[in-house]
């Protein structure tokens, strides 16, 4: 029996997370210990699939719901074969504190794996922050922009590591190497007009409004296209309104929550563009990771870190933030790329996601900072 010396105490399970998680079970060896439950809405992944978990523990709020306490994981610090503790880096979850705290006085090692700053905190959230995050021994951050800000305001670039994100990456892989054309677009909206794509969660934060609003501008410009939203409609957003007030009409297409992975890459591969006019998160990596640019926003300390998986010219493009016209300036360039043109960025999309955004680089990296 392998000898765990790694233990991964995480807020929540979210079911995209499962591939590096089940890489750091067979790799690392890691012992797993997941919160019950968050504020915002996310899959749960099936836990008792990764050999290494141990336990879901209730997330209680405390002191006024204003914190939050992870049960029966504090004691995990005092395990003699422990040697290092990897944590969600939320400095709300108090009984992290006594967690890195431990590790301090224990000579443990141990990481904190978050978001990170984006732009500068106010004096409140520098007085929760900064003593949270002097106690780890290494950040693992999602991106270059939070390792930026936090080097500017004086953490040590020895500290920070960028481990960025991924989706199911080996999956997709196997699917990207079958794709081909198909006339999925063409047959739906009986046209030939060029197709942009939203996926993901339709929310108030994605703005879906300022997209067709922007088709609306083009439009006046006899530029046409068609638009597909593929995800769960979780604020209620009228988005039958929104089409008929911008005048889309059958050159729309509200597929609703899409789970069949192969159904989402051959939406995503056929269209041209993958608009998320509010913050776009892991809709980057998925549209990139089937050869699809991706234009989104761009005042960065008001983004998901995925955002840095766009390279303008290359993998995608930035608008400047709620700025229709700009907006459809954007969408009209990329929807002009010459056929041959597309080819090569179909290249650069794949080469970002295989260089950085998947299971793999992760692992490669827990795997140095843990010296093993």
């Amino acid at each position: 029996m392998k000898k765990h010396s790694t233990c991964c105490i995480f807020n929540f399970a979210p079911h995209y997370r499962k591939p590096i998680y089940t890489l750091m079970d067979k790799e690392l060896s890691c012992d797993f210990y997941f919160g019950d439950k968050v504020d915002s809405e996310m899959k749960v992944m099936n836990v008792q699939q990764i050999p290494g978990y141990k336990k879901t523990v209730q997330n209680k709020r405390i002191l006024f719901n204003l914190f939050w306490w992870q049960k029966e994981v504090v004691h995990l610090v005092f395990k003699k074969q422990y040697k290092h503790f990897i944590l969600t880096g939320d400095s709300g979850i108090l009984s992290s504190w006594l967690i890195l705290l431990f590790c301090r006085i224990l000579r443990k090692k141990s990481y904190i794996w978050m978001h990170g700053l984006q732009s500068v905190p106010s004096w409140k959230s520098k007085m929760l922050t900064y003593p949270f995050y002097r106690m780890a021994n290494k950040f693992l951050l999602y991106g270059e922009h939070a390792k930026q800000v936090m080097m500017k305001l004086g953490f040590s670039e020895n500290k920070i590591e960028c481990i960025y994100n991924s989706l199911d990456y080996d999956h997709q892989l196997s699917i990207r190497e079958k794709l081909q054309k198909t006339n999925i677009y063409s047959n739906f909206f009986k046209n030939n007009l060029p197709t942009l794509i939203y996926i993901g969660r339709i929310q108030k934060v994605k703005k879906i409004n300022l997209l067709f609003e922007a088709i609306k501008l083009l439009e006046e410009r006899k530029v046409y296209c068609n638009l597909m939203l593929v995800g769960e409609n979780t604020d209620d957003i009228d988005i039958q309104k929104l089409n008929r007030e911008n005048n889309l009409h059958s050159k729309f297409w509200l597929y609703g929550p899409c789970y069949d992975e192969n159904k989402i890459a051959e939406f995503i591969y056929n269209a041209d563009v993958c608009v998320s006019p509010g913050n776009i998160g892991l809709t980057a990596l998925h549209s990139l990771g089937y050869g699809t640019p991706a234009i989104t926003h761009n005042n960065f300390s008001n983004q998901m870190p995925e955002f840095e998986a766009i390279q303008p010219d290359r993998t995608g493009d930035f608008f400047q933030e709620n700025d229709i016209n700009d907006l459809g300036k954007k969408i009209e360039k990329w929807l002009s790329i010459e056929t041959t043109k597309r080819h090569e960025i179909r290249k650069d999309c794949y080469s970002i996601i295989d260089k950085k955004y998947n299971p793999h680089y992760q692992i490669n990296l827990l795997k140095k900072l843990l010296n093993l």
